[in-house]
């Protein structure tokens, strides 16, 4: 309670302070008053048990620029400006009940860093400039710039009274630890006014001293003529006014919003507990709801007060229903005490807040050419909040965190990497002339993958990259896999992209469009709705392995290099059985029979004991990983001519991959025990055997150390 007083009433004063001093008392009952009632509603209803709630320097300036402009604008009567603080208050904690409900929390953590720190700072720039007066002692309507060009308008007394109360805040923060530096703040501020008034008997009444919060009555009488006059000139409200109140009380919720929720980051780490956004901001809501009942202003959850609360031995939510109490019982009881509150020394305590709140570590973002753009941000909204008003501020904000979104998804690459089909392959394994075919045609593919936002200030780099390959390739393969959105600019590139590609007679390949994004779109239907797929350059392709299968293919046809898919081929022209002696093919035919297998059927299941090896005279065979869930990864392809099964032909364990038949296959099967035995009088064929089936293990993991070379290089 002691920590939080000071600096609750200084805010109270900040919201009434364009009214003048005559409100100076309902100014410090209402920043008390609204205090009370969250401290008894939040254990009721389930929040924090040790986050105990204050005003916030920042809302208190956004009220007290609300209340300027309807005195500069003269559409409400002076006497009826506190109700509009009471029903803006109210305002603010209905919207923030409805921003929890409905998760909004959430959304309000991702608001830009720059954006805050800059409204922040622009807010406690109007917090000193409205404090500065006060500490000099200038008179009520000379202009600040004016007053501190012409010194002689000073008077030494505020200066001593708020100097004496910043130094001494200054040196608490740096050496006492146990005792709160506001509270010893306002102590010296206190001592340093009685001191003066030792010498100038004028400070020593109550009556029209311009150095004290001056005569506050906050008997039970007093409290009902001010609830009962407020509520009374309800009457006279006009609901042209309702707008000012919906978009302060936006600006005000936002801010509230995220106080809170960090402070409540923070207790957790403390307490070891886990808070609920949506029931915090909810809680909250309704304490301010109920604070405006009560003629009070918003408060939010304070890192200050709860910390001093946990430190102080607070574990319960009973410490919460004591502060309120506390808050009451000094507002009934204290009051005279209150009122010789000297006006400088809280000045003091403001101007120590609004410091300590602008972030000084902005200007280093001046040092790093990436960071200057940020600074300019900060500094932007930070002017707008001074120099226009807070709505306009709070556009620019909004405006700033676009360009900020902008700058940082313009500033990322959406080309993730480039390569080209000699320098990756798909997972079908060719014959080692078809692969020195597509080592050479390779050249003719360029793959783009892609990842992250394919929209307006994405998509001309995408053009730019694509620009250089446009004369020398014929397959220009698209990866999607990992795209994040795509938007009506992204598909227009994606058609300008394909009429430079049809030119050439070339195919746009996109491949591994995802179903359904994060966002909710569908980028496969949207690109088809958008008539993409109805081109015949363009081919889409669930997974990206088969694309390039496809390209290999259509690359090998044309050069006449693909076996016809009927046609069976003997032992002898099998490729790792090229050279090899009749002797050697006759020992080893020996050994082998033949199967055959439809299209999906299974050649063996993972788990298996076998010690088969397989060679394929026609058809192609598909090797799968099986995963959980009745899932499967695809490992490789072999082709017709090629070879599978070795790792249980040399180890003798059991299966760890599914194999099938993608169509009509046959197949020789060479098992090992058979091939033991027709070796066992011929043992230079096996010699011969396993060197080969260890030459063609090398070349692939040769192969794959290649392509994984490629990969992290680019």
């Amino acid at each position: 309670m002691l920590v939080a007083l000071p600096s609750t009433i200084a805010y109270g004063l900040i919201c009434y302070a364009p009214l003048g001093p005559t409100y100076a008392s309902w100014a410090v009952m209402g920043a008390i008053l609204g205090l009370i009632p969250i401290c008894f509603l939040a254990p009721l209803f389930g929040g924090i048990k040790v986050l105990i709630s204050a005003p916030t320097a920042a809302t208190a300036a956004i009220i007290s620029v609300f209340v300027a402009e309807l005195v500069k604008g003269g559409s409400v009567p002076p006497n009826d400006i506190p109700l509009m603080v009471t029903l803006l208050t109210m305002v603010s904690g209905l919207l923030q009940i409805i921003i929890g409900n409905f998760g909004g929390g959430k959304f309000i953590k991702y608001i830009p860093f720059p954006v805050i720190t800059g409204y922040l700072s622009g807010l406690c720039v109007l917090i000193l400039i409205s404090q500065v007066p006060k500490v000099l002692g200038l008179p009520a309507k000379m202009n600040i710039a004016t007053g501190l060009m012409h010194p002689d308008s000073w008077h030494w007394e505020n200066i001593a009274i708020s100097g004496c109360t910043i130094v001494f805040i200054v040196v608490a923060r740096k050496f006492v630890k146990k005792v709160p530096s506001v509270i010893i703040g306002l102590v010296a501020g206190v001592a340093s006014y009685w001191v003066i008034a030792a010498f100038e008997p004028s400070l020593r009444l109550l009556d029209n001293n311009p150095y004290v919060l001056g005569k506050i009555s906050a008997s039970p009488a007093d409290l009902w003529y001010m609830a009962t006059e407020r509520w009374h000139s309800f009457t006279r409200f006009r609901f042209t006014n309702a707008s000012e109140l919906v978009f302060t009380g936006i600006e005000i919720v936002i801010l509230l919003s995220i106080t809170t929720l960090n402070s409540c980051l923070v207790i957790d780490t403390l307490t070891f507990s886990n808070h609920d956004p949506k029931k915090e901001l909810m809680v909250q809501g309704l304490g301010n709801m109920a604070a405006g009942l009560f003629c009070g202003i918003p408060s939010a959850g304070s890192l200050t007060t709860s910390y001093e609360n946990i430190r102080s031995g607070g574990k319960t939510s009973k410490s919460m229903i004591f502060a309120g109490i506390e808050f009451l019982a000094v507002l009934l009881f204290f009051s005279q005490l209150i009122q010789w509150l000297p006006l400088p020394s809280l000045a003091g305590i403001l101007v120590m807040v609004a410091i300590s709140l602008i972030d000084f570590k902005i200007f280093s973002l001046l040092k790093y050419k990436s960071t200057v753009f940020d600074f300019f941000v900060i500094i932007s909204v930070v002017v707008a909040a001074a120099e226009l008003d807070l709505i306009k501020a709070a556009g620019v904000g909004l405006s700033v965190a676009i360009l900020l979104f902008l700058k940082e998804q313009m500033g990322a690459s959406v080309v993730r990497r480039r390569l080209f089909g000699n320098q990756i392959f798909s997972k079908t394994l060719r014959l080692e002339e078809e692969m020195e075919i597509l080592e050479v045609k390779g050249t003719q593919t360029v793959i783009i993958q892609l990842h992250g936002q394919l929209f307006f200030g994405t998509t001309d780099q995408l053009f730019t990259k694509l620009q250089p390959y446009f004369l020398d390739c014929k397959y220009f393969v698209l990866d999607l896999h990992r795209i994040q959105s795509v938007d009506y600019t992204a598909a227009n590139m994606l058609k300008k992209i394909l009429a430079r590609i049809k030119d050439l007679n070339g195919f746009l390949i996109l491949s591994s469009i995802p179903d359904v994004l994060s966002t909710g779109q569908k980028p496969g239907k949207y690109l088809e709705n958008f008539g993409l797929f109805r081109d015949p350059h363009v081919k889409a392709f669930n997974d990206f392995d088969e694309s390039l299968s496809w390209i290999e293919d259509r690359i090998l046809a044309e050069d006449k290099i693909a076996a016809s898919e009927n046609k069976l081929i003997d032992l002898s022209e099998l490729e790792f059985f090229k050279g090899f002696s009749d002797r050697f093919l006759e020992t080893v035919y020996s050994c082998l029979e033949e199967k055959s297998y439809g299209a999906g059927e299974f050649v063996f299941r993972a788990g298996e004991q076998s010690d088969e090896i397989y060679f394929i005279r026609r058809g192609n065979i598909k090797i799968v990983l099986p995963l959980a869930e009745g899932k499967t990864f695809h490992l490789q392809t072999i082709c017709k001519g090629g070879i599978f099964g070795e790792m249980a032909f040399i180890d003798n364990v059991t299966r760890s991959a599914d194999a099938f038949s993608v169509d009509e296959s046959i197949l020789y099967i060479l098992s090992r025990e058979k091939f033991n035995q027709a070796t066992a009088t011929h043992p230079e064929v096996g010699g011969i055997f396993f060197e080969r089936l260890a030459l063609i293990i090398a070349n692939r993991l040769r192969q794959a150390n290649k392509e994984l070379k490629v990969l992290h290089e680019n």
